[in-house]
């Protein structure tokens, strides 16, 4: 039988089966033959429109592709294929069904866990890592902690972004202490957040977790020295000798702040107050260095009488903020004179994580400033900025940081490798530890 008499007897078939399928299809088969082109065919099809009343009887011609599925069980196909695709995408019950993490009080949970005037909310000391996700979603005692430094982290993200555009970070070698302080404020809260976040993965982690968190902040620190020591070192001290060794004095001065914080966290048990007191010390030391130079231009401001600029405002904001800070983070209040009421909202560290990124801004704002207003006098009478006391500086210092902290997790990883038979132990057997 030949290819259009075959055609013929299909369509007669079909032609029996038109009342029990759909309206006669405008434009199906309407070319010359049977190769009307799919894409054509198809998009005639999907109008499921009749046929005029005045159009003349003709013969329903379907493409290959359509009377292959309507007359071979295709429609049976096409239920069993959309069956299996709606069990596919169905959502397992597990899913549907997440609980959030357990909250614990104060007594349920081991000494290292614990915070002076924090009585509840407590998350499970052997979190999982999906544990420790979730309950950033979950209102607990770390859940502000998380946020109020992982938003500011976008927020200085997008600044860095504004200034990558205008600035030209690759070529312009005096942009490279600007460069080297942005990605350091966008690195610290970061960090911060990661660090309250699986901080209660276990009482080794928790240490750890917290060593990459002084670790960024002495590496912030290096930063407000390395933009200071080009930006805001003030006309007199220029090519002095502070001016030439001060990001050297700064490395040091980093690589001091983190081995003693981050040795204070093995005296947290037996001697708190003088934990504090170190921790304290290890933050305090390179801020005061750093901010010498800050101190004298604005005492010398106030002295003769100038007229503040928009780049000594800021710093000034800064220095109020910094010294805010430092209070909160060593006075524990408001929750020592209340304990329990300031469990959820409004602890001195939540105000700690605020103040600190309010003042970082005002800060960010006076370096700008000073960055742009003094450029032409800071190159006619200073030196430029090289790439080694700039990226390299902050390069080698991160690794060195990565050595002292590595130093300081070594003997608490192997501890935990030593106790692994201990892994499941549940909150209630933890209290006397």
């Amino acid at each position: 039988m030949s290819m259009q008499g075959s055609v013929l007897a299909v369509g007669k078939c079909l032609a029996c089966l038109e009342f029990m399928l759909f309206p006669v299809w405008r434009g199906i088969g309407a070319g010359n033959g049977v190769g009307v082109g799919l894409s054509q065919t198809w998009a005639r099809c999907l109008r499921w429109e009749p046929d005029s009343p005045g159009q003349g009887a003709r013969l329903p011609v379907f493409d290959y592709l359509v009377w292959l599925v309507l007359c071979h069980g295709g429609c049976a196909k096409l239920r069993e294929v959309c069956q299996r695709g709606r069990g596919a995408i169905k959502l397992p019950t597990d899913m549907l069904s997440i609980k959030l993490p357990q909250l614990f009080d104060i007594h349920q949970i081991p000494k290292v866990f614990r915070e002076d005037g924090i009585i509840s909310g407590y998350r499970h000391p052997r979190s999982s890592a999906l544990d420790c996700v979730l309950s950033s979603f979950q209102m607990n005692n770390e859940t502000i902690n998380i946020w109020t430094h992982f938003l500011p982290t976008w927020y200085f993200l997008w600044r860095f972004c504004i200034l990558h555009s205008a600035l030209n970070f690759l070529t312009d070698s005096y942009t490279w202490p600007l460069l080297v302080y942005m990605l350091v404020i966008c690195v610290y809260p970061f960090t911060s957040s990661c660090a309250h976040t699986f901080s209660t993965m276990s009482a080794e982690s928790r240490h750890i977790c917290y060593f990459f968190d002084y670790g960024a902040l002495s590496l912030y620190s290096l930063g407000c020295a390395i933009s200071y020591g080009y930006y805001v070192m003030p006309d007199h001290w220029v090519n002095s000798f502070l001016h030439q060794h001060f990001v050297l004095i700064a490395i040091g001065n980093t690589l001091f702040c983190t081995s003693l914080s981050c040795y204070s966290r093995f005296l947290e048990l037996q001697f708190p107050q003088r934990s504090k007191v170190l921790r304290t010390a290890a933050f305090v030391v390179p801020f005061v260095f750093d901010t010498v130079p800050l101190f004298y231009r604005i005492l010398l401001c106030c002295w003769e009488g100038c007229s503040a600029s928009d780049a000594l405002s800021n710093h000034s904001y800064h220095v109020i903020f910094a010294f805010l800070t430092c209070f909160l983070f060593t006075a524990h209040l408001p929750e020592r004179l209340a304990p329990g009421r300031f469990d959820y909202f409004g602890h001195s560290h939540q105000l700690f994580h605020i103040s600190a990124v309010v003042g970082t801004h005002f800060q960010m704002e006076g370096v700008i400033a000073d960055m742009t207003s003094r450029r032409a006098w800071l190159v006619a009478h200073g030196v430029m900025p090289s790439f080694q006391g700039t990226i390299g500086t902050l390069v080698i210092s991160l690794l060195l940081n990565l050595g002292i902290i590595s130093v300081f997790s070594a003997p608490l990883l192997w501890k935990r490798c030593c106790s692994s038979n201990s892994m499941h132990k549940t909150p209630c057997e933890y209290k006397e530890q």
